[in-house]
Order: C-alpha cells, then structure tokens, then sequence
C-alpha cells in the first residue's frame, strides 16, 4: 500500500500529466509545497515500486499500475470535494478538509460517500433539507 505521501505525489503526477502531458519534477515540487529534492527521491522510490518510470534529465512516466492508481485517487479527491459542497461546507474550507481526510477514509467509505453523493444529487428535497438545517444552525 503506497503511503499518503505517496498517494500525493501520484495524484499530482497524474494531474499534472492529465493537463500538461507531462510532469516535471519542479512542477510537482511547486504542486506541492515541497523542495524538489523531495520530490527527486519520492519520484525514485515510485520508480522502485512500479508505479512509475523515471530517468533523470528526461522526466518520467506513469505505468499502467501508477496511471490506474493516480486516476483513483484523482477521483477520491474530486469525490470528497463534492460531497463536502453538496453538504454545505463552506468553500474556502473545501480543500484543507479534503486534504485532511483523504488518506483517512478506507475505499469502502468513499464508495458509501459516492453513494450517498448520488442520493443527495437524485432528490433535490434531501438537499433541501440539509440546506434548511444549516440556515437554522447558522441562526443558533
């Protein structure tokens, strides 16, 4: 099992790859906050465990393994985000509590969440409803 930090680097790399065509060690390195040096030896530890391949000055590439898993985990994230709208969450507080429990939740949890998201999208009364306790929460 790949580690959160693990899980990071591969959903960046995917993204990056999804919207650029590639990933450069610098970009992921920016993506995420971290000094590219980290990056360097994260990218060669994924290179040891198959999830990607990566030669040095030439930039790197997922495998079938690495793709797989980074269009997972790219979905896990845009998930949670959803749901976390869908339920009123304040926006700006989208992304921090994304972050904070992604790597938290088993895969059976986000299946249950996905679920839930499609019952909450299929009757706009349930939305409604949540909106309401919200708005009489707020005035509390």
């Amino acid at each position: 099992m790949p580690t959160p930090s693990m899980e990071d680097h591969i959903e960046i790399i995917y993204s990056l790859i999804e919207q650029k065509g590639y990933a450069r060690v610098s970009d992921i390195a920016e993506a995420l906050s971290v000094l590219p040096s980290s990056v360097t030896k994260m990218v060669q530890k994924l290179d040891k465990d198959g999830y990607l391949i990566y030669e040095r000055y030439r930039g790197l590439m997922l495998t079938p393994r690495g793709q797989k898993l980074g269009k997972r985990l790219v979905k896990r994230h845009d998930l949670l985000e959803q749901f976390l709208r869908l339920i009123g969450v304040e926006e700006e507080r989208i992304y921090g509590d994304v972050e904070g429990i992604e790597h938290h939740l088993s895969w059976n949890s986000i299946e249950r969440i996905a679920d839930l998201v499609q019952v909450l999208e299929e009757d706009p009364a349930l939305l409604q409803k949540l909106e309401k306790l919200k708005n009489d929460q707020k005035e509390n």
